[in-house]
């Protein structure tokens, strides 16, 4: 850049320069020659926010520069500058407002014999947005080279055009030998020509795809790895590439491989067993949801194995299952499931499966003469299938539908195959109806929460309400839980209705608490969504959703009718709900068939006796023996005790002199929407607090 003083050659008009100066985009400013403005157009204005007006007569440097300046910068012009000399300089500068921007600042010295006073004219360009620019390809570039994650990067034709140098690390390929080559170049051959399809069908759609796959390093090890593509568009149509991340996961899949098949792969086979294949089976029927695709469960036997074995010994025998379980796992997809359930009991979770000549292939390889010691046996399978979502089932009943038709397709004769059909269960049929009507329901927010007050029966203090849901049915108006919660109970709707009232719940009892409302909740939690796994981690998360609540104040209530299967895992779940300050009611008490051993095996604090015996106490001796023996124990295990159904004053009356500690009913209030029950409590503490139980029965009712 020349820096020589600026002549004046036939310059053109005084009037015509100073306009130029003014139109331009660029800051222009001249100095005197000691330094100090004397003239800047309306471009270096509006860039640095200072009027000509303001700083005329000052140093340019005391206005601009700011505590993020580079101080050699601006050594370096001011030493130019002394030394009568321009300069070409990128600076980071400061707005009147304190805003930094960057320019450049091309400066040269005005020739005395043009101006004998001299001085300086500088020009300033906004270079604001390529530093932007150029700070974020550092950026990009540092975490390209630095990355612990392998980074290919590749042209449309998946040619890989750079690597970063945690790829050489993890595949043992140098940059070169990458360079041009496809990323096929680490391919292991594990994964079929269906997955490679399967990912570029995403890649063309979706322009992401993500998962583990297996690779082979250069030295010919092959690995497990986590990657991720994405396709980047460019702005020219048709003009992409490809951008790859992965990296080496053997340590943690070993790891977790070595937990999970303690726990989740049977021991002779390596299959996959039961508990896990429900919890695949339940994964994949969320996936089938969102992607509409059918989901085939089948449940497969061994004909005649038995004799088989009995006639081999059971060593022989197990080789053999062996080697069928080996068969069955190259018959299917890699992310279909394969699980032995059973002695010679297998079942397949079969994603989207567009011909049924696939079930044929299954009993075929099951068929190919199979080596057993000294001999060769012909082994067949019979199959029994059930397709989700027509079979609308939860994850156990599938399979239990699936195993039926095992039992239909035997009676076909070996090696044949048979569909449960749930078109001929009208029962079914309903629920599948009712079941996709509640779906939508659910993603339409159509649900209400009522709320019953509970009483204390020694003051009369309003100590609660218990959360009751109801269906506000878009045609046919408000429904009660009666005519919609049994299709939900055993389905796979049952988890997500039940985060949907835990989650109202407590959102309704902190906008009670900001208004100023201390109340407690009691909210009714399946035996289903109890066991859940992750029950306990989802209701921390939403206590910090709301941090004013106090989770002493919060009651779940579990049905004890529900006969809790899992005794100890309902009991860890209690327990890790209590630790979190939150109380634990025993519903519906009386009803089950375990009630007395709920006493000593479950850490519950509230015990609800059924309505049923509190309808019937007053005129049925056994109920009110009941209701008696029930306060009775749980005074002696220092338990509360609430009564459920009280509608009469002398219902009231005698729970009172049994020593009953809370009530709740028609007698005291309906259950009533959230936006009444401030108003309700207001009015009962006026009213009922220093009456007699028998009197605010009696007017509640």
């Amino acid at each position: 850049m020349d820096h020589s003083p600026i002549h004046n050659h036939s310059f053109p008009d005084t009037d015509l320069l100073a306009e130029v100066a003014h139109q331009t985009s660029n800051g222009v400013v001249i100095t005197d020659s000691e330094r100090r403005v004397r003239w800047v157009n309306r471009a270096f204005e509006s860039m640095t926010g200072h009027t000509l007006a303001e700083i005329v007569g000052r140093k340019p440097g005391e206005l601009l520069q700011g505590p993020e300046t580079d101080p050699d910068t601006v050594s370096d012009i001011h030493q130019a500058l002394v030394r009568g000399e321009g300069f070409d300089k990128d600076i980071l500068n400061y707005r009147k407002d304190g805003t930094p921007h960057w320019v450049r600042i091309v400066c040269n010295p005005i020739d005395r014999q043009t101006a004998p006073e001299g001085g300086f004219m500088a020009i300033q360009l906004d270079i604001t947005k390529r530093k932007e620019l150029e700070k974020r390809l550092k950026i990009t570039s540092s975490v390209f080279e630095r990355s612990q994650d392998a980074i290919i990067i590749s042209d449309a034709n998946n040619r890989i055009i750079d690597v970063n140098p945690a790829f050489t690390r993890i595949t043992g390929y140098s940059r070169e030998e990458a360079i041009g080559n496809t990323p096929s170049m680490l391919s292991s051959g594990r994964q079929g020509p269906e997955f490679y399809r399967a990912m570029w069908r995403s890649l063309q759609e979706q322009n992401f795809w993500r998962g583990e796959i297996w690779n082979r390093r250069r030295d010919g090890e092959e690995y497990p790895e986590f990657l991720s593509i994405a396709r980047i568009q460019m702005d020219e149509p048709g003009e992409f590439y490809f951008v790859a991340s992965f990296s080496d996961i053997t340590a943690l899949k070993s790891h977790a491989e070595e937990l999970e098949r303690a726990a989740y792969y049977d021991d002779l086979t390596g299959l996959p067993n039961r508990q896990l294949m429900i919890a695949r089976l339940e994964r994949d029927m969320s996936h089938s949801d969102i992607s509409q695709q059918p989901l085939a469960i089948c449940y497969l036997d061994l004909d005649g194995f038995k004799a088989i074995n009995d006639q081999v010994g059971q060593g022989l025998g197990d080789r053999a299952l062996v080697t069928i379980a080996t068969r069955l796992r190259l018959a299917v997809r890699s992310d279909d499931t394969v699980a032995r359930v059973g002695g010679d009991e297998f079942v397949l979770l079969l994603r989207n499966v567009e011909d049924e000549r696939v079930y044929q292939r299954i009993l075929n390889a099951v068929r190919d003469p199979l080596s057993v010691g000294p001999t060769t046996a012909n082994i067949t399978g019979s199959m029994g299938i059930t397709l989700y979502p027509t079979d609308t089932s939860d994850a156990e009943r599938l399979v239990r539908h699936a195993d039926q038709a095992l039992y239909s397709a035997k009676e076909k004769g070996r090696n044949n195959y048979h569909f449960f059909d749930p078109s001929l269960d009208k029962h079914l049929q309903q629920r599948r109806q009712h079941l996709t009507e509640l779906a939508q329901a659910l993603r339409n927010d159509e649900f209400q929460l009522y709320y019953q007050p509970q009483i204390q029966l020694d003051d009369s203090s309003v100590i609660g309400a218990e959360a009751l849901v109801r269906w506000q049915h878009p045609d046919k108006g408000l429904l009660a839980p009666g005519q919609f919660l049994p299709y939900i109970e055993g389905s796979h709707l049952e988890e997500r209705f039940g985060q949907w009232v835990l989650r109202h719940a407590l959102a309704q009892q902190a906008q009670w608490t900001a208004a100023g409302l201390t109340l407690g909740i009691s909210i009714n939690i399946s035996a289903a969504h109890l066991l859940a796994p992750g029950f306990s981690r989802f209701l921390k998360r939403y206590l910090k959703e709301h941090p004013d609540l106090n989770p002493a104040m919060i009651t779940l209530e579990i049905l004890e009718s529900t006969a809790l299967d899992d005794m100890q895992r309902a009991s860890q779940v209690i327990n890790e709900c209590r630790e979190l300050g939150i109380q634990i009611a025993l519903d519906d008490f009386g009803t089950g068939f375990s009630s007395l051993s709920y006493f000593r095996s479950l850490p519950v604090d509230v015990i609800k006796i059924d309505k049923s015996f509190i309808f019937r106490m007053l005129e049925d001796d056994s109920d009110r023996a009941i209701v008696e023996s029930v306060i009775y124990m749980a005074r002696r295990f220092n338990r509360t005790v609430l009564a459920e159904g009280v509608e009469t004053a002398r219902h009231g009356g005698v729970l009172k002199s049994l020593e009953c500690d809370q009530i709740q009913g028609f007698g005291i209030a309906r259950p009533m929407p959230a936006g009444e029950l401030n108003d309700w409590v207001r009015q009962w503490q006026s009213e009922h607090s220093l009456l007699p139980v028998s009197t605010f029965v009696q007017r509640g009712q």
